[in-house]
């Protein structure tokens, strides 16, 4: 035997030490091979939209409603399967309302347990005990696991069983007890939750959603480029920083920055009311807002545009790679005329009033933006809850995942028109496809954690930033970002954005089969998961591409995209079963749900249907245990063969 493989097998025996608990492990392990695959959950562009990500989550895209379904059938009336559900999705809140109903208390907890106990029985029964005992809350581990091993109906056990639920009542530990087995419930239909991409900006509640996703028992994500975008501005790059703020202006979001993450504001708003205090900055409007000091958002979102504009300059000049000098637009502009000229046509500008602007010299900042950028990067690098949610993105996130043979990745694979991988220069080498990715997400980490080489830092940030906007990034997926266009020019032809040739490629199969060959998936049974461009259903538009080989999934979670996609999102389950497409409606009030046992509105497509139930020896998790079983078979044959010896305690 080989000396390398010697030595593993008897770092291996620490672990099983003897033949018996060898032979105990492979039997274990050959035996969750054969159980059913755990169900995936893929969420995408979730923009800060917290009430309807909560509700998905908690539902499981409708997968806790069906599980009901199936126990439960014609034996139990829609309005108590509703009620039941609704106690899954929202325990404490339930529990509070139907006390305030006047209810039978005692009795509604005796039926609500007993059928808790069921559905728990049911989500349970694809993984090994040990799985679940992992996952049971701490304080009613031992009685959960007594209740999951017993049926009620059972003669032998069932005064025993009673007497459980009489006793957890009879000590006012009811509401605690279904609280802890609904989290259970919600916890054990969901094996791994998947998000696309586009965590951040436009809705109100990211960081809800971050605290959300950093208490969940397994989560991986994919960056979107606004997700990109914060952690760019939390490495403390000034445009990404000047963007984020502006967005957040925009969208009237700036308490997220203040209240959340102790961003300090202040200078920038006593800046921008002074230099703009007469000025109503109407093209600065955010949108959908009531806030009462909404002059003051519009001036404070103006002022860091300017800035943002200026702070550009450099970035571009000194990455000439990127090809963005068609953004320097500041220089293009005739300050006494109010007009602008762009690819040779001069267009009338819809605001033309600049105080901070020197016409001579216009991508220069004065010495109070000076102060405030230094500020702005400085509360940024510090704040410590910023700090924590971009550390977790890094910590589960990546450029792309494959993942039982699914290619996950947010934006697009850039490349030209004829298909080609368009091929980027990093570093001096060109990379293209699969190896850019690769070498992207490396750049992030490096621009993030990199904290003693400062000139590699900022050529890493910049390319971070890049990612965001730039034309050949794989997050953007667009010629470029018209920002300045759409704030300042009113004909909708110089606003236009034009679309990577991907998107236009993706639904042709061999184009599909190209992408699998450059990640090592198997066209046969392989999907690309992609977000970032929202699906336009009610103008007909499909989720699915290339004869359902690539999906789609983002259709809408952003309230602005509604009106243009006619849904509130899309999400997607991938059981034993196959692949299912979510597609739901607006989530309305959470209140309200709790109250008349409301769930979203959602209606299921069905994907791909295999014909053999997926097992865990189907997936990547099963690839590693048959490495683990073949391993163990190897020692085992050492010890029969002595040529390692057993060690008895």
């Amino acid at each position: 035997m080989e000396e390398n493989k010697l030595k593993f097998l008897r770092l291996l025996s620490n672990s099983f030490p003897t033949i018996a608990s060898t032979t105990s492990e492979i039997i274990n392990l050959k035996a969750i091979m054969n159980l059913p695959k755990g169900t995936e959950h893929f969420l995408t562009d979730i923009h800060g939209e917290y009430k309807a990500f909560n509700h998905v989550l908690r539902n499981g895209s409708g997968v806790i409603k069906d599980k009901i379904q199936d126990i439960y059938g014609d034996t139990l009336e829609e309005a108590f399967k509703r009620q039941l559900a609704t106690v899954i999705y929202y325990p404490e809140e339930k529990i509070t309302f139907v006390q305030e109903q006047g209810t039978d208390m005692p009795s509604w907890y005796k039926v609500t347990i007993i059928r808790l106990i069921e559905v728990c029985r049911v989500v349970s029964s694809k993984y090994t005990d040990s799985k679940v005992r992992k996952a049971l809350p701490s304080e009613f581990a031992y009685i959960i696991q007594e209740l999951l091993h017993e049926k009620y109906y059972s003669a032998d056990k069932k005064d025993y069983v009673r007497k459980i639920i009489d006793t957890i009542i009879e000590l006012d530990r009811a509401k605690e007890f279904i609280i802890a087995i609904s989290e259970l419930i919600q916890r054990l239909t969901i094996d791994v939750l998947h998000i696309v991409g586009d965590i951040y900006d436009r809705g109100p509640h990211p960081h809800l959603i971050m605290d959300k996703l950093m208490h969940h028992h397994n989560v991986d994500i994919q960056w979107g480029n606004h997700d990109m975008l914060w952690m760019t501005a939390a490495a403390g790059q000034e445009c990404a920083i000047a963007n984020v703020i502006r967005i957040c202006s925009r969208y009237s979001n700036t308490d997220i920055l203040e209240d959340i993450y102790g961003i300090n504001l202040l200078p920038l708003a006593k800046f921008a009311m002074n230099k703009y205090y007469n000025d109503e900055c109407l093209q600065f409007i955010p949108k959908e807002t009531n806030d009462e000091d909404i002059v003051m958002m519009a001036r404070m979102h103006k002022a860091i545009s300017v800035i943002q504009f200026k702070l550009e300059y450099n970035l571009i000049k000194r990455n000439p790679q990127f090809e963005m000098e068609d953004r320097l637009l500041l220089d293009k502009v005739n300050y006494n005329e109010g007009t602008i000229k762009i690819d040779g046509e001069e267009y009338k500008m819809l605001d033309n009033n600049f105080p901070t602007i020197d016409p001579k010299d216009p991508y220069k900042l004065t010495d109070e933006e000076k102060e405030i950028v230094k500020k702005l990067k400085h509360t940024f690098i510090h704040s410590e809850k910023l700090q924590k949610h971009v550390k977790f993105l890094f910590a589960k996130g990546s450029m792309f995942l494959k993942y039982n043979s699914n290619l996950l990745y947010h934006g697009c694979i850039p490349v030209d028109e004829k298909g080609e991988f368009i091929k980027v220069n990093l570093f001096g080498e060109e990379l293209s496809g699969k190896a850019y990715l690769e070498e992207l997400d490396r750049i992030c980490r490096e621009g993030y954690f990199n904290k003693t080489d400062k000139d590699m830092k900022q050529q890493c940030t910049d390319i971070m930033l890049y990612l965001w906007l730039g034309k050949d990034s794989p997050l953007f997926g667009k010629s470029a970002m018209k920002t300045f266009e759409r704030y300042f020019i009113a004909e909708e032809e110089t606003h236009k954005e034009v679309k990577n040739p991907y998107y236009s490629l993706y639904e042709n199969r061999s184009f599909i089969e190209k992408i699998f060959a450059e990640f090592d998936l198997d066209i046969n049974i392989s999907h690309i998961i992609n977000g970032h461009v929202p699906v336009k259903e009610k103008r007909g538009e499909s989720p699915m591409k290339a004869e359902g080989r690539l999906i789609v999934i983002d259709g809408g979670f952003s309230k602005p995209y509604q009106r243009e996609t006619g849904l509130a999102g899309y999400t997607l389950i991938y059981n034993s079963y196959g692949l299912k497409l979510v597609s739901h409606q607006p989530f309305k009030d959470v209140s309200k749900a709790i109250a008349e046992c409301l769930d979203i509105h959602s209606s299921t497509r069905i994907v791909k249907r295999v014909l053999e139930r997926k097992k865990v020896k189907d997936t990547d998790i099963g690839k590693k245990l048959q490495v683990q079983i073949n391993d163990l078979y190897e020692l085992l044959r050492a010890y029969r063969k002595g040529i390692i010896k057993e060690k008895h305690s």
